[in-house]
């Protein structure tokens, strides 16, 4: 998957890989859209749900200068981290909202666009936030997501390791509540949400690091996350890991990482609704 060239200063743990998402790495299956929206509105208000980081979001302010772009999520603690990266990107025209996306705090119709990105897969009921989604945004408006599915993750070369701990994140999104077939479910949940089949455009991306530099930062992260954090915690607590399964799984990253054959890949679902 190849990185934004930006840069924000020193990110935490759990948030390395997270930022080298932008627009065009992993939403551009809405740009065609939203670009042509835009010619005929330049002030797009567009809705970000469990924006995180707003690497994304930032990269859609960029793209609606005249617009303005809500950022939200369900932890506040974020948003100092999402504002630092609003500030290095020069972009003004966003703001930032904690909220729950089971129940967003706008008036219904509001946003030209709503978008989320890797947040329905954690939840135990994603069609009641793609519901929610769906009421916040005006008729002629659009709403996107894009979901990983974790269950088609491949990589090479395939270390005991990194198999034990695509098995482990299988198992922990389990016990979370979420889903690692979440890509090839969204169509389905979109129905569930009361979306008719014909408003609904789907469609597959991929993500795929083998350079040095994705290699570099995903492994940096995923050793991280093993060596200290909540998957760390909840896998020993709950029996799906022992120390030295997560002292494996670091040590086969950090072997992965500076092979030159490796190369890892995943698909992911996505869905256009037009209301």
């Amino acid at each position: 998957m190849a990185q934004s060239r930006q840069r924000f200063g020193v990110a935490p743990p759990q948030a390395i890989h997270h930022e080298l998402r932008n627009a065009e790495n992993s939403a551009a299956y809405l740009l065609e859209k939203l670009r042509k929206m835009k010619e005929n509105n330049p002030q797009l208000h567009i809705l970000d749900v469990g924006a995180g980081s707003a690497t994304i979001s930032v990269a859609f302010a960029k793209l609606v200068p005249a617009g303005k772009v809500t950022a939200t999520d369900v932890n506040k603690e974020i948003f100092p981290r999402a504002q630092a990266v609003a500030e290095t990107a020069g972009v003004k025209n966003i703001d930032f909202k904690q909220a729950d996306g089971y129940k967003l705090p706008f008036a219904d119709e509001t946003f030209d666009i709503t978008h989320c990105h890797q947040v329905l897969a954690h939840l135990k009921a994603p069609w009641d936030v793609l519901h929610e989604m769906i009421r916040v945004t005006k008729p002629g408006g659009l709403v996107a997501a894009r979901e990983g599915d974790v269950g088609t993750e491949c990589f090479w070369p395939e270390l005991p390791g990194l198999v034990k701990y695509h098995d482990f994140i299988v198992g922990f999104m389990k016990i979370a509540g979420g889903s690692p077939t979440a890509g090839r479910q969204l169509l389905s949940w979109a129905l569930k949400a009361g979306v008719e089949r014909g408003q609904i455009t789907a469609s597959y991306g991929t993500w795929c690091y083998s350079s040095p530099d994705d290699k570099q930062a995903w492994a940096k992260a995923l050793i991280e996350r093993v060596h200290s954090g909540r998957l760390r915690t909840t896998g020993l607590e709950s029996g799906l890991v022992t120390e030295s399964d997560l002292e494996e799984m670091g040590k086969a990253w950090e072997e992965w990482r500076e092979r030159d054959d490796a190369s890892l890949g995943m698909m992911h679902g996505e869905i256009l609704i037009q209301k």
